[in-house]
């Protein structure tokens, strides 16, 4: 028969061969011993080869940039901040604005009809956002440009009946006006996704929750649904409309004034492309950058209900940085005192 017996660390059967089981408490090793150990640390030799290899790819670019004659870094400096260039400018960003706004007003219009219950709302913001879509915004900037060709006059009366106003398409559109219209309209189809895709994101039970006490539906659309799908949306919509910002230089087929126009008329007239071009590249890398900041406060704004600590913005982390020099500096500055009774390595007390 088996018996058991107990031990140091609890209640078990015997060991084999009737030896006694060790009772001495485990000890940890002393302090001694542990830094004694030698510590050897973890080697990245890939990272380090991937890291050499970027360094030199930059830095024989970086040295292409200063060194080679053909980029007229003189040309660059004389146009970039020319009067017709910040001119230019200014029209790419009223075209973007114009553009933007609108855009997104019609693409939200669209994509609640696209979730009404009413299959005709449904269908007609189906089509539009499929021909929109599948048609190239050039063609349509083109098809608005000549549009007094389709329609000489455009007016206001009863439908299939006599028209009390009419005006002349060309002066009540005109060439911006035909930019602008296409720019809308084609942004309005990929806003249309992009809002909706943000709203289904929504828990539908809000919603439901909402109803049941009473809401109004606009109400729980502008306080409670748009709030949370902004969080889904301004991701998608801001590399939209960094892409419009971008996509307003194929508005050059219509002689408007914008950047690459500008750009391509004083490289027509002077021969000098490649700076030219480079003046044009500096100009959208600044705006988009530009854009790109603003997207990131606007994201961390609407992401609040959802983290209560978001991280540091860049400029936060700069000043944390400064801080954690100059006190670090202070501490170096700082006199060492020496203990009075230092206790040995090894005590414990």
């Amino acid at each position: 028969m088996s018996r058991n017996v107990t031990t140091a660390s609890g209640t078990g059967a015997a060991p084999p061969g009737g030896a006694s089981p060790d009772t001495r408490p485990h000890t940890p090793p002393a302090l001694d011993d542990a830094a004694s150990l030698t510590v050897v640390p973890a080697r990245h030799h890939a990272r380090w080869a991937a890291a050499v290899a970027v360094t030199v790819l930059v830095a024989q670019f970086v040295h292409g940039l200063a060194t080679n004659p053909v980029w007229e870094w003189g040309v660059f400096r004389d146009y970039v901040l020319s009067e017709t260039i910040v001119q230019a400018v200014w029209v790419t960003l009223q075209l973007t604005a114009y553009a933007t706004v609108l855009g997104f007003l019609l693409g939200t219009v669209l994509a609640f009809m696209r979730l009404s219950r009413s299959p005709l709302l449904r269908t007609v913001a189906w089509a539009y956002v499929w021909i929109f879509r599948s048609i190239p915004m050039i063609v349509q900037l083109v098809f608005w440009f000549n549009l007094s060709a389709l329609y000489e006059e455009l007016g206001v009366g009863v439908p299939f009946g006599p028209v009390f106003w009419s005006v002349d398409s060309n002066s009540l559109i005109g060439t911006i006006g035909a930019a602008i219209i296409g720019l809308t309209l084609h942004q309005a189809a990929y806003a249309a996704e992009i809002v909706r895709g943000g709203v289904v994101a929504v828990d539908h039970g809000q919603s439901e929750a909402a109803a049941a006490l009473g809401i109004p539906r606009l109400r729980q659309i502008r306080r409670i649904v748009l709030p949370q799908a902004m969080r889904a949306i301004l991701p998608t919509a801001g590399n939209e409309i960094i892409g419009l910002l971008k996509g307003t230089s194929v508005v050059y087929v219509m002689s408007i004034g914008e950047l690459f126009y500008q750009v391509q008329v004083i490289y027509g007239r002077n021969g000098r492309v490649i700076p030219l071009l480079l003046v044009a590249t500096a100009w959208y890398v600044v705006l988009t950058s530009l854009l790109s900041v603003a997207q990131y406060y606007v994201e961390r704004h609407y992401a609040r209900g959802a983290d209560r600590t978001p991280p540091p913005t860049p400029l936060q982390r700069a000043r944390r940085s400064v801080r954690t020099l100059r006190a670090a500096a202070d501490r170096r500055d700082r006199p060492v005192v020496p203990l009075k009774n230092p206790r040995p390595v090894g005590d414990r007390r």
